[in-house]
């Protein structure tokens, strides 16, 4: 799809079509509706972050929790979004022995112990052996680090989205 057509949709239209953005969180573009017409997908992205900044933690929390386990059973078992289950692939998480798998599981649950929500990582440029070592890294951070670096990347991924989204 275009920008113009993003921007001359309903607003349910608009909410639908960047639905998959922010993961699971349709309240993200709901929040940017009514600041169309958006002159560049890097204003539109802008815009989105924005609103994520603004929400609270409350709504930051639920966002960040959104997000699967990367490498995890629901990528197993095939219960991923779309869009996570390409930028899982496309760094090689679809093919990790039963060792790496293990050692993924392992370093998600000690990442979930440690700060209540998921590890998230925009993969894209990234392979198997920088994500872990980016995971055994980041659970040296501390809670308040960590959510403000998960939020970082939540912006990363929905710009590569949103890129890949809009021609």
């Amino acid at each position: 799809m275009t920008l113009d057509e993003l921007n001359a949709a309903s607003t349910e239209n608009f909410v639908d079509m960047l639905a998959g953005i922010f993961e699971h969180s349709p309240w993200v573009p709901e929040g940017v509706a009514d600041m169309r017409p958006f002159a560049s997908v890097e204003q539109l992205h802008a815009a989105m972050v924005g609103v994520v900044d603004k929400a609270g933690q409350v709504a930051q929390l639920g966002l960040i929790r959104a997000h699967p386990d990367l490498a995890g059973k629901a990528a197993r078992q095939g219960n991923l979004t779309t869009s996570s289950t390409s930028e899982q692939k496309g760094a090689g998480l679809d093919r990790l022995t039963d060792e790496e798998f293990d050692e993924f599981h392992a370093l998600n649950n000690a990442y979930q112990s440690r700060f209540g929500f998921p590890f998230i990582l925009a993969v894209r440029g990234h392979d198997k052996h920088s994500i872990m070592a980016a995971f055994r890294k980041r659970l040296e951070n501390n809670s308040g680090e960590e959510v403000q670096e998960a939020l970082h990347q939540i912006g990363q991924i929905a710009r590569f989205r949103l890129e890949d989204l809009i021609s």
